[in-house]
C-alpha cells in the first residue's frame, strides 16, 4: 500500500477525477453538438430528397405533357393531311365534272353547228334547185302548164305536210 501514500498517486487520482468532471460535460457538449449537426444534416438530406422527388414528379409531369402535345401535333398533322387529300380528291372530281360538262357543251355546240351547216347547205340546195326549176320551167313550159302544175302542187300540199 505504499502506492496509496505517494503524492504522485493522489495527483494522478485527482487528475483522473478532474478529467472525469471536465470530460463528461465536454463529451456531452461535443456529442450534443454532433447530434445537432447530424440532425441538421438529416433535415437537409430530407429537404434535398423532398426537392429531388418534387423535381422528379415535375419532370415526369412535363414529359407526360410533352408526349400529349406531341400526340396532339401528330393528330393535327394527320387530320390536316386527310383534309388535304379529301380536298384534292374533291377538287379532282369537280374538275373532272367541269371538264365533262364543258366537253358535252362543246359537243352540243359542234352538233348544233353541224345541224346549222346541214340546214344552210340544204336551204342553199333547195334555193338553187328552186331557181334551177324556175328557169327550166320558164324555158320549157308555157303559162297553162305552169298554172296546172301550181294547182296540182297546191292540191298535194296537205298530203305532203302530214307525211
Amino acid at each position: 500500500m505504499a502506492v496509496l501514500s505517494t503524492p504522485e498517486f493522489w495527483v494522478a487520482i485527482g487528475f483522473l477525477i478532474f478529467l472525469g468532471i471536465v470530460i463528461r460535460p465536454a463529451v456531452r457538449g461535443i456529442t450534443g453538438a454532433l447530434d445537432g449537426r447530424a440532425d441538421r444534416i438529416r433535415i437537409s438530406l430530407d429537404e434535398a430528397r423532398a426537392l429531388y422527388e418534387e423535381a422528379q414528379r415535375l419532370l415526369a409531369e412535363y414529359q407526360r405533357k410533352q408526349r400529349e402535345a406531341a400526340r396532339e401535333v401528330d393528330d393535327i398533322v394527320a387530320h390536316a393531311r386527310a383534309e388535304a387529300e379529301r380536298m384534292v380528291k374533291e377538287s379532282e372530281a369537280k374538275l373532272a365534272e367541269t371538264m365533262a360538262r364543258r366537253e358535252q357543251l362543246a359537243k352540243d355546240k359542234i352538233a348544233q353547228a353541224e345541224l346549222d351547216a346541214v340546214a344552210a347547205v340544204h336551204n342553199a340546195a333547195v334555193d338553187i334547185a328552186i331557181a334551177a326549176t324556175r328557169r327550166i320551167l320558164a324555158d320549157k313550159m308555157d303559162e297553162g302548164q305552169q298554172a296546172a302544175l301550181i294547182d296540182q302542187s297546191i292540191s298535194d300540199l296537205p298530203n305532203r305536210l302530214h307525211s
